[in-house]
């Protein structure tokens, strides 16, 4: 006989929810902060009420029923609404206690959270900040609810997210000072000739200038790749390699490379996004306020500089 559907509370859907985005009982249980045989007691009791198995083995690991995709689906709205309804509007900096984490990738960890970081520090100590590498999981790890805040390269368009711009950049090839190259402004037919170093982020991300290329009919002579630009400098000291990235990043290596400017003119949007989970939240509020008055913060004081 079929459990009573009106004994299931929040908990279960959200345990359900963590099951289904990990295909696994013990991960999930680690997201969740649970013991695996709790897992286990809560998927069990889901089954009797919804009169579906909702996971069944395939091979090592377990996959879905197409009751439970349908089912989790509807769950994902009624957590994110409950947690948005419970969390608390009002918020004083000087006393709050809250965690959140922030997804990202080197560019924001260098150009932006320094300066989010600093005011926080100032204003709201009792703020736990966690930042975890977006890679090219972001927008994952939003939905997952793995992280609250995701800033980076994206524009995700979809109901349920939200979004603001933070900055515009722009690109910059990078090389060792002695390279003869960076002696001039490098040209389209010396730029795609050249060995170069390119940054892959860590999957099948594809980079506004490799974008521009392509729609050109140009390819680059691409000799390495590697999922970030942490270690450009290291990897081209001393050797005829170019890298391009961000012209910021580039800044942000000073001496250590030299910098001209890339020949294509292509243009990244840096933008802010979350969910309706954290929307209404106080303290999420106001780290999306200090994260978008920082980016101003640069924008400006570049400005100053080049004046």
């Amino acid at each position: 006989m079929s459990r009573d559907p009106f004994t299931l509370d929040f908990s279960a859907l959200r345990t359900l929810r963590a099951v289904h985005v990990h295909g696994s009982f013990s991960r999930a249980a680690d997201q969740l902060g649970l013991t695996q045989p709790t897992v286990s007691y809560t998927i069990a009791r889901l089954r009797e009420v919804f009169e579906d198995e909702l996971f069944v083995r395939q091979g090592a690991g377990i996959v879905p029923t197409e009751r439970c995709t349908e089912i989790v689906a509807q769950a994902v709205d009624l957590t994110d609404r409950f947690e948005a309804l419970i969390t608390p509007r009002d918020f004083d900096p000087a006393t709050a206690r809250a965690d959140i984490v922030i997804s990202c990738n080197l560019y924001e960890r260098i150009v932006i959270l320094p300066r989010v970081i600093h005011r926080a520090r100032q204003e709201a100590r009792g703020l736990r900040l966690r930042i975890i590498p977006s890679t090219v999981y972001g927008r994952d790890q939003l939905t997952r609810s793995e992280s609250d805040i995701l800033i980076g390269p994206i524009a995700i368009k979809d109901e349920g997210y939200y979004r603001r711009g933070l900055l515009q950049e722009g690109y910059s090839c990078v090389m060792d000072p002695a390279n003869p190259l960076a002696r001039n402004p490098l040209d389209m037919k010396a730029y795609v000739k050249a060995p170069q170093v390119l940054v892959n982020y860590g999957g099948n991300f594809r980079s506004r200038f490799l974008v521009m290329l392509d729609a050109q009919g140009h390819s680059l002579n691409t000799v390495i790749e590697v999922p970030s630009p942490a270690d450009i400098p290291d990897l081209l000291r001393g050797t005829d390699l170019i890298a391009t990235v961000p012209t910021r990043v580039a800044q942000h290596f000073g001496a250590a490379v030299a910098a001209v400017p890339c020949p294509v003119p292509a243009q990244i949007n840096i933008a802010m996004h979350w969910t309706a989970r954290t929307h209404r939240s106080g303290p999420h509020r106001w780290i999306r306020d200090l994260i978008a008055q920082a980016a101003a913060e640069v924008v400006e004081a570049e400005a100053r500089a080049w004046g």
